[in-house]
């Protein structure tokens, strides 16, 4: 089984079918990422230029027919030049202007039918107003993630192409904190799907599964 499959433990990630409070046992600190703010904005991008390099198959035979232009898989945006004004009859509050460069990967077709792929990379202005806590020890982070698709566009230079495309920009204001949480405790993890012809490991682990602090209390320490 999973999580999932044939699972009816309370102890699992999954909907709240009951009371929220029920079960809850300990305060937990975590060290994670807080999002202050965010805000996502969509737009259609005409006149884009697009060189491209890194031709695969090289040295196409030109001229080149546009097929499409996405982002890289696995490739992530890169975001600089962040510069946060705040605005002076609200302090916690900031225009926030950035520039973001979003790598691509082109598809078209040579002159002699052959389809192939090159590298480009898009690079944008934004300027949003966000919410922007005040400084502190821990650093506030502008992270931005950004997706860019199209379909249209013509082969207007040499290793070129202007292109017609949808462009998706998410941007937030991020820190790493320390975060106190309720907690229901550590999940139950349940047995993995038996599966066929699997092997059986010899022995037993007595170790357990996370580790414990059972009977922790807060205790008073004099200073001298």
């Amino acid at each position: 089984m999973s999580f999932y499959i044939n699972n009816t433990n309370p102890n699992r990630p999954g909907p709240i079918t009951s009371n929220p409070l029920n079960g809850i046992c300990e305060k937990v600190l975590i060290e994670t990422t807080k999002v202050f703010d965010a805000c996502v904005s969509q737009s259609t991008e005409t006149g884009i230029i697009l060189p491209v390099t890194s031709f695969n198959p090289a040295s196409p035979t030109l001229p080149l027919t546009f097929i499409s232009a996405q982002n890289q898989i696995g490739s992530d945006v890169t975001v600089t030049d962040i510069v946060i004004d705040r605005l002076e009859q609200t302090p916690n509050y900031a225009n926030v202007t950035m520039t973001i460069i979003i790598p691509l990967t082109v598809t078209y077709r040579d002159a002699n039918g052959v389809i192939g792929t090159g590298t480009s990379s898009l690079t944008v202005q934004k300027s949003t107003v966000l919410f922007v806590p005040q400084p502190s020890l821990t650093p506030i982070d502008i992270k931005a993630n950004a997706s860019f698709s199209s379909t249209i566009g013509t082969y207007s230079a040499e290793n070129t192409f202007t292109v017609t495309g949808c462009l998706q920009i998410v941007i937030k204001v991020t820190a790493v904190v320390d975060l106190l949480v309720p907690s229901y405790g550590y999940p139950v993890l349940p047995p993995c799907q038996a599966c066929q012809n699997c092997n059986v490991c010899p022995g037993t682990n007595d170790l357990p599964l996370y580790p414990t602090a059972t009977g922790s209390t807060t205790i008073n320490i004099n200073r001298i």
